[in-house]
């Protein structure tokens, strides 16, 4: 299947505070953020126009830099209007919505305190998919080989760019293998999450999910806890070691482009997709829409 490039696409991107054409929205090779990793980005979703916890994106977004030791020049008032004016200028209302920040070309070495801090946004279209019928076969998950990083040895709270390239390859891998994703170990052989979404498990009745101390706790992990917790859904948030998966129930994953999306296996392991997967996918489709107001 022919995919257009995404540097090929048609439309506008703000970038450091002005529209431009997509085509022309691009940056020189010797930037420090290419080389050095030193470049934060966020993954959202706006259903019918309306962003999804833009604020809170916004506000994780400016603390991402900050972890990463550079500030990002725009305030998070700032950023959630450019974030509108650009689905407005691309006339989208469904779509992915992606802020990414780096440091520039000033300075090409290890250090580099002068580089200018730049920031853009790129929107396009991206429904929601909430069959039910589809979600609740479940998706096939392979196990990554590589794990998520000691807190003491990256800065796990920040949505940087160079986190993922270890997401990237057990992803490729996955795929290979004919799996949709893979989960992975954190690095302590404990589960952890998935190459780009949280993963929770159901035992009788409960939810079982693993803490968030050397991955992202994602708004979309956050917002299924409390949807769970309103449904009168004990949650339990505790270390789980692998071989706990042949006890559990469901399975399903979590995040702005996985939504809330059943699994039916994971390597050795099977799940059957049920009645709390169910009332999640459900629950979540209805809080992500825009609330009308009389």
């Amino acid at each position: 299947m022919s995919v257009l490039p995404f540097d090929q696409r048609d439309g506008f991107i703000w970038k450091d505070g002005e529209m431009v054409p997509w085509k022309d929205a691009k940056l020189h090779v010797l930037t420090h953020g290419l080389h050095y990793g030193s470049c934060v980005f966020e993954g959202e979703r706006a259903y019918n126009g309306v962003i999804y916890k833009s604020h809170q994106h916004a506000e994780r977004f400016r603390k991402s830099a900050e972890l990463l030791d550079f500030e990002i020049p725009y305030s998070v008032q700032e950023i959630e209007a450019a974030k509108k004016l650009t689905i407005a200028k691309n006339n989208l209302t469904n779509c992915y919505v992606r802020p990414v920040a780096w440091r520039g070309s000033e300075m090409m070495a290890v250090a580099a305190q002068n580089a200018k801090i730049h920031m853009a946004i790129a929107v396009w279209d991206w429904p929601s998919m909430f069959d039910i019928a589809t979600k609740m076969k479940g998706i096939r998950l392979d196990i990554a080989e590589y794990r998520r990083p000691d807190p003491a040895c990256a800065p796990c709270a920040s949505k940087a760019a160079g986190l993922y390239m270890i997401c990237t390859i057990s992803k490729h891998r996955a795929e290979r293998r004919g799996y949709a994703d893979a989960m992975m170990l954190d690095w302590q052989g404990r589960v952890a999450e998935c190459t780009g979404a949280n993963i929770m498990f159901v035992k009788d009745g409960e939810i079982h999910t693993p803490i968030a101390d050397c991955f992202l706790n994602g708004l979309t992990r956050q917002t299924v806890i409390g949807l769970a917790k309103d449904k009168g859904i004990k949650v339990n948030e505790r270390r789980i070691m692998p071989e706990e998966l042949a006890g559990f129930d469901e399975c399903f994953v979590v995040g702005t482009g996985a939504e809330v999306t059943p699994v039916s296996e994971i390597g050795p392991y099977r799940f059957t997709p049920g009645a709390i997967s169910r009332t999640l996918v459900e629950a979540y489709a209805a809080e992500v829409q825009p609330k009308v107001h009389a």
